[in-house]
This record gives structure tokens, sequence and C-alpha cells, in this order.
């Protein structure tokens, strides 16, 4: 039974805190699975598909396959959550990564190529649910302290992403024991570790985040009275905030992507082993999950659009320290993909906070399923672009070009300020 009036609405906040820690510490839990459900699949889908089909040709399309299926799957995941809430929402995007995983089991040990594509798109329904699960993480937290819960939602990410790829040599065996192929081991451990997301998440997501707050929301309007309503407004989008929002991670994303894609490329280019492009990558992904609760701080203290200034000039700087890097050095290469993993986490969290403060509650769900199909969108243009630029005027080209891309969100930021 609810209750509605000033008693329900002085008891929102404890209720609201009580819940946020419970959402918290279950979104912690599903997002280590998943980041080594996500980790481990991605770690060896294109050797897969290379062994299984004999060339190279084809052995960057496991990317784009995860891609595609994640723009699928962040639509179907923000309806679902707008129309059910958020537990069923996230549950059902990593039931369907768990059943991807599934598929590329079979498919290697059919040996079926077809099978295994249609399997590694459904499997990108895991990537994008992983990316939406930080939303949950900000429905019910206080406007001051909404960026620090997406950030703890992305960091634990990081535990999950870090155990992955280190499990790929033991689920190898395993799946050898098991007669498949042992580079199917490590979808063992992705479809095992996405079920058990969806597990959590259905069993222990309670209350919704997403539902509670709409339902909080409510009983606040009614307690405040007619008056307090007609004052403050109607519960409406804040489009400039909203397209800023969507500008920056869309940007942000864009160019990291491209600058990462290319620099294992270039780096083997010229001689480096696959230890050494192995270590800056590893670099990367610490930089990209491993700042976000400094980022989420900064973006409650300063406001998401410094933060996301910031993202742009990090990003330039991580562009200029590639493309000036000898070809040689290892040490600044790492330091170029560290800027630039630094500079996509300020843009996430930045851009997060804005699209969740601008998009109202009654259509929040969708809105965000929207924002992360043109974030999925952008990365596989950036993964696209990057080999043709290469290709046509090289590495440095690409880094320099990158970074003054992303000073665009610094006009963006101008076009859409309000002057106070």
């Amino acid at each position: 039974m609810s209750t509605t009036g000033p008693a329900a609405t002085a008891g929102t906040a404890p209720a609201r805190a009580r819940a946020q820690r419970r959402t918290l510490t279950v979104l912690v839990a599903g997002q280590i699975l998943s980041g080594a459900g996500l980790a481990a699949g991605i770690t060896v889908g294109a050797l897969l598909a290379q062994d299984m089909l004999g060339s190279t040709d084809l052995a960057g399309l496991p990317s784009a396959l995860f891609t595609a299926g994640s723009a699928l799957a962040a639509v179907a995941v923000g309806r679902i959550s707008q129309a059910r809430g958020r537990r069923p929402g996230l549950a059902a995007g990593y039931l369907a990564g768990a059943l991807g995983s599934a598929g590329v089991i079979a498919a290697a040990a059919l040996d079926n190529p077809v099978l295994l594509f249609i399997a590694l798109f459904v499997y990108g329904a895991g990537t994008a649910t992983n990316l939406q699960a930080r939303y949950a993480g900000a429905d019910l937290a206080a406007p001051a302290h909404r960026a620090r819960a997406v950030s703890t939602v992305l960091v634990a990410t990081t535990l999950g992403g870090v155990v992955g790829p280190n499990l790929a040599a033991p689920t190898g065996t395993l799946a050898e024991h098991l007669g498949i192929p042992a580079l199917a081991g490590p979808f063992l451990l992705a479809g095992a570790a996405y079920a058990l997301a969806a597990l959590v998440l259905a069993a222990w997501l309670r209350p919704d985040p997403l539902l509670l707050a709409r339902e909080l929301q409510r009983s606040e309007q009614q307690g405040a009275g007619d008056a307090a309503a007609t004052a403050t407004g109607p519960d409406r989008v804040r489009r400039p905030t909203l397209l800023l929002g969507a500008v920056t991670m869309i940007l942000t994303q864009l160019v990291m992507v491209a600058i990462m894609t290319m620099t294992p490329v270039h780096m083997h280019d010229h001689g480096h082993g696959t230890a050494a492009s192995g270590l800056v990558i590893a670099v990367h992904v610490g930089a990209m999950y491993l700042p976000s609760p400094l980022t989420g701080w900064l973006v409650d203290r300063h406001g998401p659009t410094a933060v996301a200034a910031g993202s742009g000039l990090t990003l330039l700087a991580a562009g200029l320290v590639a493309a000036a890097a000898p070809a040689d050095s290892v040490a600044l290469l790492a330091l170029a993909l560290a800027l630039l993993g630094l500079g996509w986490n300020l843009g996430l969290v930045s851009g997060t906070a804005m699209i969740t403060d601008a998009a109202p509650l009654a259509t929040r769900a969708r809105t965000q399923g929207t924002v992360d199909v043109a974030i999925a969108i952008a990365g596989a243009t950036g993964g696209l672009a990057s080999g043709v630029v290469v290709s046509a005027a090289g590495y440095a080209v690409l880094s320099l070009a990158g970074g003054l891309l992303a000073l665009a969100v610094l006009p963006a930021i101008a076009a859409t300020a309000r002057p106070r």
C-alpha cells in the first residue's frame, strides 16, 4: 500500500538512500560478472573467426558484429526498461549475451562460420547491457551524487575486465577436454558470466530503481501540492543539455575507438610483438575505467560541462602525443593511450550525467537507449574509418585528426550554454 501527502514526502529520502545503496551493491556484482563475460569473448573473437575461415580477410568482422548487436540491444534494453523497469531490461540483455556465447560455442564445435557470425551478433547484447547498467546506478541517486553513482558502476567493470582475459588459457584447456576448439573456451566463461549477471539482477535488483524513482517522484509531487507543482512546471526534457550530453559521448567514443583500433596495428607494423601492444592496450583499458570515482566527484563538484570540456582537451593531448611518439617508443604510445582512455572516461561520465539530468523519468530509459545506439554507431564509424585514414595518410594523421575532432565538444558547449 502506498501513501501520499506530507508524511510520505518526508519519508522518501531515507527510503531512496536505502534503495540506492542496495541498487549499487547489486549492480557492482552484476558488472564484475558481465565485465568478465565481455572481455573474455572479445579477447578471442577475431582469432576464432580467422581460425575457422582460414583467412584474415574477415577477422575484423567480429568487432563489427559486436557493435551492430550492441546497437540493436541498446534499443531493446532501453524500451524494456522504459516499459517494465531496469531489472527485466538488464536481465534480458545479459541473458541474450549468454545465448550468443552458447551459439559461438556451438558454431565452433560444428565449424559453421555462418552460425558463428549470427551468434556474435547476439553476443553483442551483453556489451550494450554492460554499458546501460550505468544509467540504473543514477536513477535513485541524489543530483549532487549522481555522477559518483555512475562512476561506481563503471569502475566495477574493470575487475571483471581484468579477470576475463587472464582466464583465456584455462578455459581453452577446459574446452579441449570437452571436445571443442580451444579458442571457444573463453566463451564458456562469457556465457556463464552473463547468465550469472542476469540471475543476480533478476533476483536481487529489488526494488527496481527506475520504477521506484517514478513512484517517489509522484509521492513528492503530490505531497508538495498543486501550488509547488505549478511553480516548478511539468517534468519535461531539457533539450540543450540532452543534445550536449549525446554529442559529448558520441565524439569521445568515435575518437577513442579510431585511435585505439589502429594503435596495435601501428605497433605491429613497426616490429613490436603482441606483449608490447598488449601492455599498451591494458594501460588504455585501465585508464578508461579506473579514474571513474575521481571523474564522478569532479562532475558532481564542478558540473558536467566543465568535465566535458576537459574530455575534449584530454583527447587532443592524446592525439598529439600519439602523432608525435616515435614508433619504437612503447612508453610514449602507452602514455597516449592512457590519455585516450582518460578522455573517454571524462566524456562518458559527464555525458551520462547530462543525459540523466535532462531526460524526465517518464521517458528516461528510452532516451538513454537511443543515445547509446548513437554511441555504438559512432564507435563502428571510428573503427571502420580508422583503417582507411591510416592506409591513405598514416597513423600520425589519424591521431592528430582525432584529437582535433574531439575539440568539437567546446563549440557544442558554447552553443548550448544559457546566459544566466
